[in-house]
């Protein structure tokens, strides 16, 4: 009985364990929401795989230079071995008659090993600095990567809490409403309000409520979404451990717009100029296929043969033999059609050089337009947030004048749809600081 009692226990505690795993709840600050996304957000975790192929094919490239060695073994059996016809008088038979001779041996084995060394090749010469140059673009790209996947998070982080902050606003406003909504009737019920007050305010509320609906479904949506953002199933539970307040307070930062800007370190103008050494390298590239390339072998060969099914014993004669080359490749005419390609790359060149003169002024120009911005975005969330506070006062003193009948219901719901408008200029207001702020710091190449 006590087996038993121990071995249903530890199932139950096994189930109680799987339990828990799934329900694990993550909590992040925006900080810390970022550092888990740079692990673990999808995209990251591709250019980090991107990455490592791109270190192995540098060491592709480099063993073409590197010895090779490869082996052969030829067997060959004929089922029926070929006649040949020779004249009879070699062998002292009559002139004009021919003889069925059969050369060679039914079976025979060959095996040989070769080592090749490239001793000069241009193109190999160019091909490891590309390798180079290619591993440098695919650390570019994560570096770009990270930066998206940044600005993804940050973005995605205050989209759940303002939906979150929408939803206690909208139900701050439906209690209110419910409030004047029963009080309406009370006054109606005495005669001392009409009926189209009551029908008002009924519309106001509708309208609130379906609000409401919709923004619990868009707080589903954006909580998904972030999670997507950070690498982790949708359906996990996750806890901002932030609020909007303090995530306005953070993103508030006025140094930032008197920041200066580097444009050498900037990941664009980066990513733009090697752009430009990797067309360089493909104009060496083309013009070394004009150059001759060296090689050298050795293999070492033996063989065997006979008529029976037996190699490997010892009355079987193996014959050995080696070989030492050097061999000289050199291009000497080809319709120009290397210096056709090289040309061609030589405009790829020139077009690339334009194209990092134009990011160069583009990103000047992004940074003045990604401070403008910056600076409108934190004027309007104060200008926001004043006039929030003047928009309530307004609607707690239409309420009160509505209700001691020196008012119309038509003034309350003005004033209550100012202050709608209002809180949802001020939640508008803290998005834009949010995503200009991180657009500015993309901008300086701040990460």
């Amino acid at each position: 009985m006590k087996k038993i009692f121990l071995l249903i226990f530890s199932i139950s505690s096994i189930f109680s364990t799987l339990r828990a795993q799934e329900s694990v709840t993550y909590a992040f600050t925006i900080d810390e929401a970022v550092n888990y996304a740079l692990t673990n957000n999808y995209s990251v975790r591709t250019a980090k795989l991107d990455i490592d192929a791109a270190v192995k094919k540098k060491w592709e490239t480099t063993t073409i230079g590197l010895p090779q060695i490869n082996g052969k073994v030829d067997y060959q059996n004929w089922l029926k071995q070929g006649i040949t016809l020779i004249p009879s008088e070699f062998f002292g038979g009559e002139p004009g008659e021919f003889m069925e001779v059969t050369f060679g041996t039914k079976q025979n084995l060959n095996a040989t090993l070769t080592l090749t060394q490239l001793l000069f090749d241009g193109s190999y010469l160019v091909g490891l600095q590309s390798a180079k140059t290619y591993l440098k673009i695919s650390e570019l790209a994560k570096e770009k990567t990270d930066q998206k996947v940044k600005e993804a998070v940050i973005n995605a982080y205050g989209s759940v809490l303002i939906a979150h902050e929408s939803i206690i606003i909208l139900e701050k406003n439906r209690a209110v409403l419910q409030k004047n909504l029963n009080e309406t009737k009370a006054i109606l019920a005495n005669g001392l309000a009409e009926e189209q007050d009551l029908e008002q305010q009924q519309i106001t509320l509708s309208t609130i409520e379906n609000q409401i609906n919709k923004a619990n479904r868009l707080e589903i949506i954006a909580k998904k979404m972030f999670n997507l953002t950070l690498g982790i199933p949708i359906d996990t539970q996750v806890v901002l451990k932030e609020n909007l307040e303090e995530l306005a307070l953070s993103s508030s930062d006025m140094n930032l717009i008197n920041s200066n800007f580097n444009l050498d370190n900037h990941i664009d103008y980066r990513i733009a100029d090697n752009t430009v050494v990797s067309n360089e390298l493909l104009v060496k590239f083309e013009k070394s296929q004009a150059l001759p390339s060296l090689g050298a072998f050795i293999n070492y060969s033996t063989y065997a043969n006979n008529d029976n099914d037996i190699f490997f014993r010892n009355n079987g004669d193996w014959f050995n033999s080696s070989l030492l080359g050097v061999s000289l490749n050199v291009p000497i005419f080809s319709s120009l059609q290397r210096s056709a390609r090289t040309q061609q790359a030589k405009i790829s060149l020139e077009q690339s050089e334009i194209a990092l003169d134009e990011t160069s002024q583009r990103l000047k120009l992004q940074v003045d337009t990604a401070k403008n911005k910056y600076q409108f975005a934190l004027d309007h969330y104060q200008t926001s947030k004043q006039n929030l506070v003047l928009a309530e006062s307004i609607a707690n003193k239409e309420q009160i004048k509505f209700f001691e009948g020196l008012s119309s219901s038509f003034n309350l719901t003005n004033a209550q749809n100012q202050l709608y408008q209002q809180q949802q200029q001020y939640i508008q207001s803290i998005l834009e600081i949010i995503q200009s702020k991180v657009e500015l710091e993309n901008a300086l190449n701040i990460f």
